[in-house]
């Protein structure tokens, strides 16, 4: 049974949730059957002077069975699923005896949910239990009630942003929302307080079941969720272009149920779950979201028989910001990190970064600050490579000139362990060549962090042709303790992300060649799914820094006697850089305006440079060819086996650039709209604009029989 029931000596149940075979308790058909023993043992036992549910395990409940959601198969089903549960919940508030719910742990989605059916709620007062309804990250919305008691209860202003967001709260702010009730400083202590309140309240309704009920914030059709109604959709859409349904359904199940009575509202949100459940964009990002990024978070590509690796003494080579941002993430893990670039001074600029961003963290109350300083004392800045000696782990992170890197790479490794890991934070750079310069090329590797380092998760774990299994193994190990999100791919010339996100931002500026409206090909963009326009991300980057990538590339292709392909979009960078003099956003001048005070803009004089040359080209083809050009190098990529699963493709897409996270990633992209339609597609942009959006022969082959790529 996943509920067992005991009585205590005051005549409380006490209802422990513990479900066998799991670290985690969640909401499933094994659970319901748990609350139908619970509610027969209420109606069956007058004795009964009030329950506590509470959980047998470190976290109270943290959502319902992704595996049973995800196989659900039409909406009836999908609206009987979750009436069932909201059938118990509903018996329990309204059985005429306290509930209790005894937070122990986190309590996410239809944890949560449960707990706001119980009449009271008490949480251990611990930083690492989370309270939140995060339906909406995985294309979903709270079936079980959570739409209708969380806005009757704290307001729909304060509720809507929370369900929108997917946001998390700590046990504090729940209780400063009105979420939570009280605190308990521990298990005993949150019991104790959870009998106390049941001997002084022998009966309780819940706020919605009393007659003079009146709505926290004021009524939803006169008092401040009216702001909601006015400003919300046109919030909702800003950000998610009518690409996420989730969102939108949890707007209309607020809008709707809360100008109906309970129960009716419980249906409505019911009905909009159903078909939200069963939604595409809900079943991609479930299958990359959660699926295949677990299954790299368990470490299904790591090798299992090299013992867990824990990095203890890491030095950095540069202290710039993606050096800085390295040795930042490595302190904060509770690794000591020597930080190392030409000078003391400049290596103690560096460390300035981590003080920064730990001062704001104190500032904004999430860090004490003898926690901050602890995380700085870690830091050891030098102009010095001797202060490598004891390190186990170098992250080279230096500009991207092959030269430099040889040099700081031989100056490290006579300094640090012997076998110890050397890693490059390359984004282009292959590293079989990089490897040349360092003793152990079976311990080099490359580590590929995105900028900002501290708010970006993902790290590109790139395999040179003599990295060893071992170094791989423990490289994933160090990804992990530091808390990011590896991917792993073979060595090749931009490795995976860097040259599948160079063809959006080459597309873009592609169409700007063209002649296209600068500000369309930015929006389009932004409907077609991706966070940040290619020109703005042209900017970013530096069109400067892309023009001697290109150079670089363009001198090895030659030397190893390899033909040369520029892409259309190149034209505008060079034309900018040598006849304009704007480099991007550092240098202040770029396809962007960046004014001292005030946004962005789009620099005016771009229709001029670039006029156009011909009649608008259609919405469906310039949002094709922005997406199409990444998922056609993308399946390149995998079938040239520089990423070789589906999971490390879509999980990297989504997370490295921001790739259309509804569609599941790139690859489940191309899945999603069938490979036979898309193969059909890719040749018509073939023929449109040219041989980069042809498709590659594996996926010619799957298209045939429309199966996916797996």
């Amino acid at each position: 049974m996943s509920i067992k029931l005991e009585m205590n000596k005051e005549n409380i149940l006490i209802a422990t949730i513990d479900q066998a075979g799991r670290t985690a308790n969640v909401i499933n058909d094994e659970s319901r059957k748990g609350f139908e023993s619970l509610i027969k043992k209420l109606k069956s036992d007058d004795n009964i002077e009030g329950v506590i549910i509470t959980s047998g395990k470190d976290d109270f409940v943290v959502g319902g069975d992704i595996d049973a959601i995800y196989a659900i198969k039409n909406e009836k089903e999908a609206f009987e699923v979750v009436e069932t549960f909201k059938g118990f919940l509903r018996e329990l508030e309204t059985c005429g005896r306290p509930v209790i719910a005894a937070l122990n742990g986190t309590a996410l989605g239809g944890g949560l949910e449960l707990a706001l059916a119980c009449h009271y709620r008490i949480a251990l007062d611990e930083k690492k239990l989370k309270l939140g309804l995060p339906e909406v990250m995985l294309g979903l919305l709270p079936g079980a009630g959570g739409t209708q008691r969380l806005a009757r209860l704290i307001g729909i202003q304060n509720a809507a942003p929370l369900m929108f967001e997917g946001r998390k709260l700590s046990a504090t702010e729940g209780q400063e929302l009105g979420i939570i009730h009280e605190l308990a400083s521990t298990k005993e202590d949150m019991m104790e307080k959870a009998s106390k309140w049941i001997r002084k309240n022998p009966t309780p309704k819940q706020p919605w079941d009393k007659k003079d009920f009146q709505w926290p914030g004021g009524d939803p059709v006169s008092g401040e969720a009216m702001n909601i109604w006015a400003v919300g959709p046109s919030m909702i859409n800003q950000k998610a272009w009518g690409n996420y349904p989730a969102p939108i359904y949890i707007m209309a199940c607020l809008f709707e149920g809360t100008r109906v009575d309970f129960d009716t509202a419980l249906r409505i949100e019911s009905a909009y779950f159903a078909k939200c459940v069963l939604s595409k964009e809900s079943h991609n990002m479930i299958n990359t979201l959660w699926y295949q990024l677990n299954d790299i978070k368990k470490g299904k590509y790591r090798l299992a028989s090299v013992p867990k690796y824990t990095a203890k003494k890491v030095g950095v080579i540069g202290a710039g910001m993606m050096g800085a941002g390295i040795a930042y993430v490595s302190a904060s893990a509770g690794i000591d990190v020597v930080l190392k670039d030409v000078t003391n001074e400049s290596a103690d600029k560096g460390k300035d970064y981590s003080r920064n961003l730990l001062a704001k963290r104190v500032k904004k109350g999430k860090m004490t600050e003898a926690k901050a300083e602890e995380i700085l004392s870690r830091i050891k800045p030098t102009g010095d490579a001797k202060d490598f000696e004891g390190c186990d782990l170098i992250v080279e992170a230096v500009f991207e000139k092959r030269e430099l890197k040889a040099k700081v790479t031989k100056e490290a490794s006579e300094h640090m362990l012997k076998d110890g890991i050397f890693a490059s934070n390359t984004s282009t750079l292959p590293i079989t060549g990089l490897a040349e310069q360092y003793p152990h090329p079976e311990n080099f590797i490359g580590l590929h962090f995105f900028s900002p380092v501290d708010k970006m998760q993902l790290v590109e774990i790139i395999t040179g042709a003599k990295t060893s299994p071992e170094t791989l193994a423990k490289s994933f190990d160090y990804v992990q303790q530091i808390n990011k999100i590896p991917i792993i791919v073979n060595d090749s010339r931009g490795f995976y992300t860097s040259r599948v996100f160079q063809t959006y931002v080459m597309e873009g500026m592609a169409l700007l060649a063209e002649g296209e409206n600068p500000a369309s090909i930015e929006t389009l963009s932004f409907m077609a799914g991706m966070p940040v326009g290619p020109l703005a991300l042209a900017d970013e980057l530096s069109l400067r820094l892309m023009a001697e990538i290109f150079e670089t590339t363009k001198k090895d292709l030659l030397a190893e006697g390899k033909k040369v392909t520029e892409s259309p979009g190149m034209e505008v960078v060079f034309k900018l850089l040598n006849e304009f003099k704007r480099e991007g956003k550092k240098a202040g001048a770029g396809l962007y305006e960046y004014p001292k005070e005030g946004k962005k803009f789009l620099w005016p004089k771009l229709k001029e440079v670039f006029p156009s040359k011909k009649a608008p080209m259609s919405e469906i083809d310039m949002r094709d060819r922005i997406l199409f050009a990444q998922a056609v190098e993308a399946a390149r990529c995998y079938e040239e086996k520089v990423v070789t699963n589906t999971g490390d493709a879509n999980v990297g897409s989504i997370f490295g650039w921001g790739f259309a996270p509804f569609k599941g990633g790139v690859l489940q992209f191309i899945n999603d709209y069938g490979t036979r339609d898309f193969v059909v597609r890719a040749q018509d942009l073939t023929k449109k604009y040219g041989p980069r959006f042809s498709p590659p022969a594996s996926l010619v082959k799957l298209a045939e029989k429309n199966a996916p790529i797996t």
